[in-house]
């Protein structure tokens, strides 16, 4: 099954673009996109840990669309904050809203989303084979965006671990990886970032500003090639698609885009959202 979907949802810029404007403090956004997407990504779990009775509520949340799994961001202290060695009171933490997401059979993915600063190194070797040791038992999945680790043994490695490979759409700089179709685990997950050359790296550059950036048709093709193509593998019965160019609502844009370029026929998307991007995705929505 190929599932497209968004990462987070929790945007204000989104009112009035993905959400009705105006809407009551009751509305939901998570179960509003669970109407149009079969996965959305968890953001908030990069940030901080939180319980199992927090994802256990979002599980709820979605309780009327039995197909929707979610991605969930590893919290970045196994990624981000790697000065010290983390410890087994880390871990059980950063296991707890996503062992109970796993238990109720609604985690695709554990995504483990590593910085273009963490390179092919044996320092980061080591690290990355104590966290998916760490983490075994969950349906792992990692992002690397340095050109360092595109090696056919990172590959093997990673499929002897049962973990997927995130194949990863970001502008491309000299050591930056390239685009790809690859898996090494029962789930492939892909990623499109957007290609905001100009503030990716720039400092001072803040989140929305860099993930500021709407994809052509023309631009996402080869992605709905590679993403037929994961499809196809016998490895991978389950592919997600998730879009994190967040600002403005374009990755919800992008994501209704690749959806019906892959299924070849137009899909529903929240009215708003048309509306917003009416001339984007007048020839790819109902």
């Amino acid at each position: 099954m190929i599932r497209y979907g968004p990462a987070g949802w929790e945007y204000p810029d989104w009112a009035g673009v993905v959400y009705p404007r105006g809407a009551p403090r009751s509305f939901d956004r998570l179960a509003h996109l669970a109407r149009f997407f079969s996965t959305v990504e968890v953001n908030a779990t990069f940030y901080r840990p939180f319980g199992a009775d927090v994802a256990a509520r979002w599980c709820e949340r979605v309780a009327d669309a039995p197909a929707f799994r979610f991605g969930a961001k590893v919290w970045r202290r196994f990624t981000h904050e790697r000065a010290e060695a983390f410890t087994g009171e880390d871990v059980a933490q950063a296991r707890a809203a996503l062992d109970r997401l796993h238990a109720e059979g609604r985690l695709g993915a554990a995504l483990l989303q590593f910085p273009w600063s963490f390179k092919r190194e044996p320092p980061s070797e080591e690290w990355l084979r104590g966290v998916l040791s760490a983490l075994e038992g969950l349906p792992l999945v990692v992002e690397v965006r340095h050109a360092s680790w595109d090696a056919p043994e990172v590959l093997e490695e990673l499929a002897a671990a049962g973990a997927g490979i995130v194949n990863v759409d970001q502008p491309l700089f000299r050591r930056s990886i390239r685009p790809a179709a690859r898996v090494t685990a029962p789930v492939a997950y892909v990623r499109v970032h957007g290609r905001n050359y100009r503030d990716w790296f720039r400092k001072g550059a803040g989140r929305d500003a860099r993930y500021d950036y709407l994809y052509t048709q023309g631009e996402l093709e080869p992605w709905a090639e590679r993403v037929r193509e994961l499809a196809d593998s016998a490895r991978a019965p389950d592919v997600y698609v998730v879009t994190n160019n967040h600002f403005g609502g374009q990755a919800v844009a992008n994501a209704k885009m690749l959806e019906s370029m892959v299924e070849g026929r137009k899909v529903e998307a929240p009215p708003e959202l048309v509306r917003a991007f009416p001339e984007a995705l007048e020839p790819f929505v109902v």
